[in-house]
């Protein structure tokens, strides 16, 4: 796949040199695209995920969370995102069923730290993407956005991917067909002072989309994966930015470097 927004993340966590991209990747929690009974509306994720060790369970998994580097959407906090513990992340596979969608085998306990080291290294990659895209309004509030809703979608292709698994079968050479293994959708609340919204008052909402995709093994054989990161097309502001922001580098290299 050929993008500008896509950024190659390097899994952090140590494989054996024959282990496969599949085994770790995607997103490991409950996902869907409607509010469920028992689930956090925010994050998707069960509302009272338990500690507890699973009945018949062989490993002790930790319990500890890991905070966020991503600021929670209430205006009136300076809370962080918490990352659910392996504990919390295998009993969630256990609500869902856990299997593997690839093989259609059991998640093997051992393996449940890894994907959560997974999990946690690209939701920050994704932030830090969104930062990336928020800068020139920080620059202007000189504060910073926070992550008001995150929610998983990963039967739900976006218009983007299935564009760009198309052009993967016309154009082999340049693109990819392969599809992404994940979706999100993030809301975003971006500084603003003119903002009407009466429930986060100085902030505007903006979704961005996300789509996962599993990379090539590096050189040392670990996976690696691409990150899309874009401001979803439901705003005029939104489509403005995506725009500007993948047609500056042909400006520049045509007409100059200067930012108008």
């Amino acid at each position: 796949m050929s993008s500008e927004s896509d950024k190659t993340s390097r899994c952090p966590v140590s494989h054996s040199g024959t282990q496969k991209t599949r085994e770790t990747e995607g997103c490991p929690v409950m996902h869907g695209s409607k509010p469920q009974e028992g689930l956090n509306p925010l994050n998707h994720i069960p509302a009272n995920l338990s500690h507890e060790r699973q009945l018949g369970q062989k490993l002790d998994l930790p319990k500890d969370r890991t905070t966020s580097s991503i600021p929670k959407g209430n205006a009136q906090t300076n809370d962080f995102w918490e990352y659910p513990s392996p504990q919390q992340m295998y009993n969630a596979m256990v609500r869902k069923g856990k299997i593997d969608p690839n093989t259609g085998e059991e998640i093997p306990e051992d393996a449940v730290e890894s994907m959560v080291f997974v999990h946690n290294f690209l939701n920050e990659g994704c932030w830090q993407e969104i930062l990336d895209w928020e800068k020139k309004y920080t620059e202007v509030t000189d504060i910073e956005p926070k992550l008001l809703q995150f929610m998983g979608k990963p039967s739900q292709l976006s218009p983007r991917a299935r564009w760009f698994s198309i052009l993967g079968t016309l154009f082999p050479s340049q693109f990819s067909h392969e599809l992404p293994f994940d979706r999100h959708d993030w809301t975003v609340l971006r500084p603003d002072p003119t903002s009407t919204n009466t429930e986060h008052p100085g902030y505007k909402k903006v979704r961005y989309v996300i789509d996962f995709y599993s990379g090539p093994d590096d050189e040392d054989g670990l996976p690696t994966f691409n990150l899309d990161v874009r401001p979803a097309l439901d705003s005029v502001s939104s489509a403005k930015d995506r725009f500007t922001r993948w047609t500056e580098p042909v400006l520049s290299e045509y007409f100059g470097s200067e930012k108008k």
